[in-house]
């Protein structure tokens, strides 16, 4: 059994052991224990959608929220299920994931802190149309379907932060599905890097923070664990990236460009 069959799997058991009329974020087994409640308006303002709302808004936003803790490898959200609020990751690393047929598991992309998801099927009244699996140990925050749409109508910070938000979706997924026609794999991970490469706000050196696994790259990018190790490795080996903790820095920008460009 391949890793990413295998993680297919373990999506789909977790996902069946949900109680499927319980709202999505109600199925999680823990609650945030008190240290972590005084700490939840903290993570809030650090979201930005919720940024840019007053007190007020914020002391309403934070009386409907639901928090709860999700294990590694347990499903946040499964394909199918309604659109019944809108979610947010305040600590941990989530994935979006679809699963085909025949059981393979195809990563569409990561969640860092700060983001949201769960919007599509909300603002179309539909079913999910991925799941979400958390890689590590995570707490998310579950807003009831009434109060997002409310924000959404209501608070004009909110409605353009979810513009530009959707107006990235749709460039990122294009970007995505041009990596995705790459034929060489090794040109697809050095494509995929430059893609999640994120430039400091001040002159410095560009990197990669909350790096997936190996395993997730290679599940986003239609490859193998292997061959994305070994990519990796052969970039560290020419001095064009440093490996750190959940972190890969780009020491060469202008060497990786020129490899993505074949060049």
């Amino acid at each position: 059994m391949t890793d990413t069959t295998k993680q297919a799997e373990e999506a789909r058991d977790s996902a069946s052991a949900m109680s499927a009329p319980a709202p999505e974020a109600a199925r999680a087994p823990g609650a945030p224990g008190p240290e972590e409640q005084r700490q939840i308006h903290i993570h809030l303002r650090k979201i930005p959608l919720l940024a840019g709302l007053n007190d007020e808004e914020m002391g309403r936003v934070k009386a409907e929220l639901r928090i709860r803790h999700y294990q590694k490898r347990e499903v946040v959200l499964h394909k199918g299920g309604s659109g019944d609020g809108l979610l947010f990751l305040l600590s941990g690393q989530l994935q979006v994931i679809d699963v085909t047929e025949d059981g393979r598991a195809i990563g569409l992309r990561m969640l860092a802190p700060g983001d949201f998801f769960g919007e599509i099927a909300l603002i179309n009244n539909s079913t999910r149309s991925a799941s979400v699996v958390a890689t590590s140990d995570v707490l998310v925050a579950f807003l009831p379907a009434p109060m997002a749409m409310q924000l959404f109508s209501h608070s004009p910070t909110v409605a353009n932060q979810m513009l530009r938000h959707l107006a990235q979706k749709i460039q990122r997924d294009s970007e995505f599905r041009a990596l995705l026609s790459i034929n060489n794999t090794a040109k697809r991970i050095y494509t995929y890097l430059v893609l999640m490469q994120q430039k400091p706000p001040q002159p410095g050196t560009p990197a990669v923070v909350n790096l997936p696994t190996h395993q997730d790259i290679a599940n986003m990018i239609n490859t193998s664990r292997e061959t994305v190790t070994r990519a990796l490795l052969t970039l560290v080996q020419q001095g064009i990236v440093q490996k750190e903790s959940h972190r890969l820095i780009i020491l060469n920008p202008d060497a990786l460009q020129k490899l993505v460009q074949g060049s």
